[in-house]
This record gives C-alpha cells, sequence and structure tokens, in this order.
C-alpha cells in the first residue's frame, strides 16, 4: 500500500494567524467611542492625557529601536549554508555594552516618573469649591448621595458645568447590603481616571466636566457575574440646569389620588403579601420626613432617569414591565445565581399594570 507523505503546513498560516490577531486586537479597541479616554471632557482627564501622549511617543522610539536592531541581528547573523555548523564565537563580559543598556532605561523612567509623579499628586489635591458627591458601590449598580442637598440617586448622577466635584468612594458592606468585600473601580474615562471602591475604606477621586453632555463610564474591576452589567452616567449641566434638577430631586414623590390605578401600585409597593417581601422592603420613594435608603436603589425620581437596571436599559414603559416580569432575563446571572439583586416575585398581570402605572408616575 503505498504511503501518502505527511501534509505540509503552509507558510501562510502563521502569518495569517497574527494578521487575524492583530484585527481582533484593533476591533476590540473601536469599542464604544463615548467611552475615549484619548478625548478628555475636563481637566481631571486632561492631566492623564497631556502624560500619556509624550510617553507614548518615547515608548514607539524604544520600541522601534529595538525591533530594528533584532531585524538587523536576524538578517545579518542568520545561518548560511556555507556554515560549518560550529557555534559563533561568544562574547562575555562586555562592560561598557553593560553600563549603556541599564543606564539609558533609567534615565527615561526618571524623566517619565517627575511628571507622573506630580500629576498624581495634582490630580488627587482637595480642590476648592468643590460639590461632595458621595459614592457606594454595590452589586451591580452605583449608589449616590448628595449630603448638601440629601439627594439619593442610582447609577445616574448629575454634576454642574465647570465645578470640580469630590467624589468619596466605598463599596457597600454589611450595614447597607449583604455583598460584603466586594471590591469596585469607578471609571468614566473623559472625566478622569480609575478609582477602587474598597469596603471599609473610603477612596477620593475629583471630576470636572468642561462641557455640558452625557459622559459614560463603568465599573472597571471584576466584581461578580454581573459586572458587565454595572454602567456610570454622568449628566453634566449648565448651573441654573443643575440648579433645577436638585429642586426636582428634593421634592417629595407625590402620592396618587385614592382608586387610580397608580394608587394600587403604590398599595403594592408598600405592602406586596402572599409570602413575598414588599418593594418598599429594599427601595425607598421618600414622600415625607428624614430619607432612608434601603437596599435596592432609590425610586422617588425614578422617571428622571434615562436608563435603570445597573444603567443598561432605556427607562421605557414596555422595559420597566418586562423587568418586573423577570427581571433576571433583563440582568442576567444578577439573582438567581447570586441571591443578589432584583428577585422575581411572581406577579400577576393586575398587580404588573397596577406596578408600572405607579413606577411611571414617579417623575
Amino acid at each position: 500500500m503505498r504511503e501518502h507523505p505527511p501534509a505540509r503546513r503552509s507558510r501562510r498560516t502563521p502569518l495569517l494567524v497574527g494578521v487575524l490577531g492583530m484585527a481582533a486586537v484593533v476591533l476590540a479597541a473601536c469599542g464604544d467611542a463615548e467611552q475615549n479616554a484619548l478625548d478628555p471632557a475636563g481637566p481631571y482627564a486632561q492631566a492623564p492625557h497631556d502624560l500619556i501622549i509624550p510617553v507614548f511617543w518615547v515608548a514607539l522610539a524604544v520600541f522601534v529601536f529595538v525591533q530594528g536592531l533584532i531585524i538587523v541581528s536576524v538578517i545579518r547573523f542568520r545561518t548560511r549554508k556555507d556554515d560549518d555548523g560550529s557555534l559563533p564565537k561568544q562574547i562575555h563580559g562586555n562592560t561598557r555594552a553593560e553600563i549603556v543598556w541599564t543606564v539609558i532605561p533609567a534615565v527615561i523612567l526618571a524623566v517619565i516618573a517627575v511628571p507622573t509623579v506630580q500629576g498624581i499628586f495634582e490630580v488627587m489635591d482637595e480642590p476648592e469649591d468643590y460639590l461632595t458627591v458621595e459614592v457606594i458601590g454595590h452589586r451591580w449598580w452605583f449608589e449616590y448621595y448628595y449630603p448638601d442637598y440629601d439627594i439619593y440617586t442610582a447609577n445616574e448622577f448629575a454634576i454642574p458645568v465647570g465645578r470640580p466635584v469630590r467624589l468619596e468612594m466605598t463599596a457597600a458592606d454589611l450595614a447597607r447590603s449583604p455583598d460584603l468585600g466586594v471590591i469596585h473601580s469607578f471609571w468614566v474615562p473623559r472625566l478622569a481616571g480609575k478609582q477602587d471602591l474598597i469596603p471599609g475604606q473610603t477612596t477620593f477621586l475629583n471630576i470636572q466636566a468642561d462641557e455640558p453632555g452625557r459622559y459614560l463610564g463603568q465599573c472597571a474591576e471584576y466584581c461578580g457575574l454581573s459586572h458587565v452589567n454595572m454602567r456610570i452616567r454622568v449628566e453634566a449641566y449648565e448651573e441654573a440646569e443643575f440648579e433645577a434638577w436638585v429642586e426636582q430631586q428634593t421634592t417629595p414623590a407625590a402620592i396618587p389620588a385614592d382608586g387610580t390605578l397608580e394608587a394600587q401600585g403604590r398599595e403594592l409597593f408598600l405592602e406586596l403579601g402572599d409570602g413575598r417581601l414588599a418593594c418598599a422592603s429594599c427601595h425607598q420613594v421618600w414622600e415625607d420626613g428624614p430619607r432612608n435608603p434601603g437596599q435596592g436603589p432609590d425610586l422617588t425620581h425614578l422617571m428622571s432617569r434615562l436608563e435603570f437596571a445597573g444603567a443598561i436599559h432605556d427607562m421605557t414603559e414596555e422595559n420597566l414591565r418586562e423587568w418586573l416580569r423577570d427581571p433576571n432575563s433583563m440582568k442576567p446571572m444578577q439573582y438567581e445565581i447570586n441571591g443578589l439583586g432584583m428577585p422575581n416575585l411572581d406577579l400577576t398581570d393586575d398587580e404588573l399594570d397596577a406596578l408600572v402605572a405607579y413606577m411611571l408616575s414617579l417623575d
């Protein structure tokens, strides 16, 4: 029986694999353009950007130089047909060369270190006339509290244009939530760098927007199976618009008139029965008295937000209905696997109608 020679691997295969790998890297980098760290929108993002650019060119020059030496060495000292197979002459202990290739990188790193350390202190210094916002990282959403105004909100928060905002951040502990011990990372690329949120500690981050608009961010530290569904939205308003937002957020929720579908929804919200937890056991709708946040997001002015459920779904009636019907289908792995987040309350159609009507009234 005639034996066939083994199949030869094409020389183009490694090249094709390399090209496909580079294409995958490039496409992965072409994600959400609204989270572009190379397009700073405020001074606390501009400072790192101004450092990144010269460091990039230095790194590129070093890369080209080193790769050039490698290419020259590969071509010049490649194996030739007339080689006798002996090893090339070995050279050891070139003190001058060793000093040069040690000193040059050390000098480059020292030069880069000076503005880097200086920049770290500058962006972390406590600014003047700043607005304080307390940030609490939960699994899997961000809570915001304005101590100057006694405002609670979730996932989306507002800041005034042109004014520094100092974020005082921590991760939820047993006093507020059962998800003790999980580290999150707050990152809005166009406004500032990353900063971790650590249970039991307070970290600080300064942000500022120079132009009004909507700035997108996300948790940048893996914090569980629904980590990818933990997003950040910052609304930057001109001063007059920001004051109007504050006035709206400091107004208690209106109590629906008796006999309406909204009133039925409010009753369900407060006292959902049949062995099921009431919505109010985790969520707050502030009507009077002191504000007491629960384990879940504050819903007092829910409809003032553009998104919900970790800022991954648009705030529409259809999405709210589906969320109340089956939360895990809207935000996978947020409850059934982890036992955290919004449970499925097995609501009837009539209960869904009433609760959705009540939610839509919370503007």
